[in-house]
């Protein structure tokens, strides 16, 4: 006599698996966060990812008429959830999600929370976002730019097959897309931006007019994956949103040779303006014997040359930890969002591994003092030991010894 073996398939009815999974589903996006953690004084971790797969609405993945879809499968999925461009507005933290289907192509929507922390909502349809005449193949790493021109500007990157190589279908070519809004709703899309560099991935649009003229940070390359000869964080000017065009860029933030950055960097978020200048956070990449490694760091521009650097805190500032190391592209920490509220908190909305979002806070205050005192890497071993012996000699000598 044979023992008897589980069902193969769930035996509850339509209604009833439609129930748990939306029981299932309201308790993940209703889970309270909390600290997560050491405090290392510059900023707070926080214990639970902000959105993943699994936060995107059970109406965009399932059909949930039982007529066409009697055993409740999942139609259309959901892989990853990640590199969120982010604002805040109307008393809400908004996030404009990257996020990609089974199918591999990603797409913007946005997910609202009031606490900037957790419950993060997403809004029910994704960005409807036009098209230029040459259609995008793939969208993705949108950064928000609320300009003093009254409107809001997502700028993404723009990725389509690289005609030259018709042979290869893994060749690509990345542009920088644009659109702009009012509301976060209707989107108007202009042309893709025109520069120097054959490829551009990682173009922000600096918040305020410089001389008249629309700021932007570049990153031009010469490839679609390696920076070949380009590369580091560029700036130039454009005249016109409507015609976007920059004719001369200047590199700004270079890689460098065994640091964070070597194999290349990219700006993150929009920078924010404070009294002692702006703050900048952008994302590096070196190599190692497991692969590329992203980290993110920090460093401050002039108030009124927002291009001319003046202070380069050594080292990474967040780095993939624990769980964060694991994903669709492994060792990965990427930033294009943080929010800054009405007592300057700094909310930074950052991805890990190309699967998941994370929430760390800080203050304007904290950042600040963290790239005006934190020194410089010194580029050498030597150097390195003699600045942090200078450090503990100046603790020991505090504690009398």
């Amino acid at each position: 006599m044979s023992a008897s073996r589980p069902p193969l398939t769930d035996p509850r009815s339509f209604d009833e698996r439609l129930a748990a999974l939306q029981e299932a589903h309201d308790s993940l996006i209703s889970k309270p966060n909390a600290h997560a953690g050491m405090f290392n004084g510059i900023y707070q971790r926080w214990e639970n990812p902000i959105v993943t797969a699994d936060h995107t609405p059970l109406f965009w993945r399932y059909d949930l008429d039982p007529k066409t879809n009697p055993l409740l499968l999942e139609r259309i999925g959901v892989n990853a959830a990640f590199n969120a461009g982010a604002i805040y507005r109307d008393d809400k933290h908004h996030i404009v999600v990257r996020v990609e289907g089974n199918d591999r192509k990603s797409f913007f929507a946005i997910a609202e929370s009031e606490s900037g922390v957790d419950n993060f909502k997403f809004w029910d349809y994704p960005i409807a976002l036009p098209q230029t005449d040459d259609p995008d193949t793939n969208v993705y790493d949108m950064r928000l730019t609320a300009h003093e021109d009254g409107w809001t500007y997502g700028l993404f990157c723009t990725e389509r097959k690289d005609r030259s190589k018709p042979e290869d279908t893994s060749a690509a070519d990345a542009q920088c897309g644009i659109a702009r809004t009012r509301d976060l709703v209707k989107w108007e899309r202009l042309p893709d931006l025109k520069t120097s560099g054959s490829q551009q991935r990682n173009v922000v649009l600096h918040p305020e007019f410089i001389d008249g003229k629309y700021g932007l940070y570049t990153r031009p390359q010469d490839g679609f994956i390696s920076v070949g000869g380009g590369g580091g964080i560029g700036w130039g000017l454009c005249e016109d949103m409507t015609n976007p065009h920059v004719s001369g860029e200047i590199i700004v933030d270079p890689k460098a040779y065994h640091t964070i950055k070597e194999v290349k960097n990219g700006q993150g978020p929009v920078p924010i303006k404070t009294e002692a200048g702006w703050l900048h956070m952008a994302h590096g990449v070196r190599n190692t014997a497991a692969g590329l490694r992203y980290v993110l760091y920090m460093f401050m521009t002039a108030r009124d040359e927002p291009w001319h650097v003046t202070h380069r805190p050594a080292g990474h500032f967040i780095s993939p930890q624990g769980e964060e190391r694991v994903g669709d592209v492994s060792n990965v920490t990427f930033a294009n969002g943080w929010t800054v509220d009405e007592n300057d908190n700094v909310f930074i909305y950052y991805a890990s591994s190309d699967t998941r979002m994370h929430v760390a806070t800080s203050t304007v205050e904290r950042l600040v003092d963290y790239c005006l005192n934190t020194p410089e890497d010194p580029l050498y071993s030597a150097e390195c030991v003699k600045q942090r012996s200078e450090l503990i000699r100046h603790n020991l000598k505090l504690s009398g010894r």
